[in-house]
């Protein structure tokens, strides 16, 4: 097989010839720059060896945009991005937001990373997902993570004249992603947790904007949907009209023969990322085993469940390929 066909057949539940599989990480110091993180995708696909790839964008660059300075410094070193200025100060400047125009800025820039990194890979039948974020995902980064304080000051109006704003620039970016080339989006929700908000408030803020985004999608065969984080709002997400289902697996709940029970969809994630930083062998090995146990080698595709932070280590990243080549070896003679 292909690992497009290798795709397709695990997201069709069929048995493909191989488990398929992928990871990736965040490229502070290249990922602002489209031609050398094209570059450093290409040589992170062919290094492993995935079934497909998912841009590596930074995190913040949708909210770069609209007026926001970030610090990426704290990456390198297994942290995060900072928003150092943000254009929300008070409740009424959510309502001075306009719509990016994808031609310019930061969005016309991960287009053209987008761009670099298909031309890299024409010919090799390898699906490319393309990462996107949830109108209120972002509109938390634009405020400095202050989002749900404004709602509980009263300020749900303002808040909603920028989620329009923000969810057509973002359908706009994810249409022009998938006429590109891209075989659908990876759409990060980081706010659909009990964590970050209510059920009420990511129901009334958060979900009507997100189907919006995925209409505009639509044309996507590979669209995923990544619950981020701990404690996800699964019984909202678990329907959305999507392909594949992604959530920090084993970190959190649902059980993975939990989600495909309640989801019917293609499954990806399996791999905690936390074990992978800290070299755990063992554990890996065995979460490996247990999708294996579980799924039987079908509507699966093993990755971690976000980003595998810094410092990563080569022999680290590439057991993971070496054992699930074991593993699904093992299945295969009982």
């Amino acid at each position: 097989m292909t690992k497009k066909e290798r795709i397709q057949a695990a997201i069709r539940g069929e048995k493909p010839d191989k488990i398929p599989y992928s990871f990736w990480s965040h490229m502070p110091g290249t990922d602002l720059d489209p031609e050398a993180i094209a570059e450093k995708t290409y040589e992170f696909y062919k290094k492993y060896d995935f079934d497909f790839v998912k841009t590596m964008n930074n995190g913040m660059y949708a909210i770069e945009d609209f007026g926001c300075t970030v610090d990426y410094s704290e990456i390198v070193k297994g942290g995060v991005a900072k928003v150092v200025h943000s254009p929300i100060s008070c409740a009424e400047d959510w309502r001075s937001l306009t719509v990016c125009p994808c031609d310019q800025g930061s969005n016309a820039r991960e287009l053209h990373h987008l761009k670099l990194v298909l031309d890299k890979l024409k010919g090799e039948e390898v699906p490319v997902i393309f990462t996107a974020f949830t109108p209120i995902t972002i509109a938390d980064k634009l405020c400095g993570g202050k989002l749900v304080s404004y709602l509980e000051q009263g300020h749900g109006a303002d808040v909603k004249a920028a989620l329009d704003v923000i969810t057509a620039t973002t359908c706009q970016l994810v249409s022009a992603a998938i006429d590109l080339g891209a075989d659908g989006i990876f759409f990060a929700s980081q706010m659909s947790s009990y964590d970050k908000c209510s059920e009420e408030q990511y129901l009334e803020y958060g979900k009507p904007y997100d189907l919006q985004v995925l209409e505009a999608a639509q044309k996507g065969w590979m669209n995923t949907i990544h619950c981020h984080g701990n404690n996800i709002m699964f019984h909202i997400l678990k329907d959305y009209p999507v392909q594949i289902f992604n959530w920090h697996a084993w970190e959190t709940l649902p059980t993975l023969d939990e989600a495909y029970d309640l989801t019917g969809k293609c499954l990806m994630g399996g791999l905690s990322r936390t074990d992978i930083t800290n070299r755990n062998r063992g554990a890996i090995q065995h979460q490996i085993y247990e999708c294996f146990q579980m799924m039987g080698g079908r509507h699966m595709i093993l990755t971690p469940g976000c980003v595998i932070r810094y410092p990563l280590d080569d022999q680290m990243l590439a057991f993971i390929g070496q054992t699930r080549n074991e593993v699904e070896a093992a299945f295969s003679c009982k």
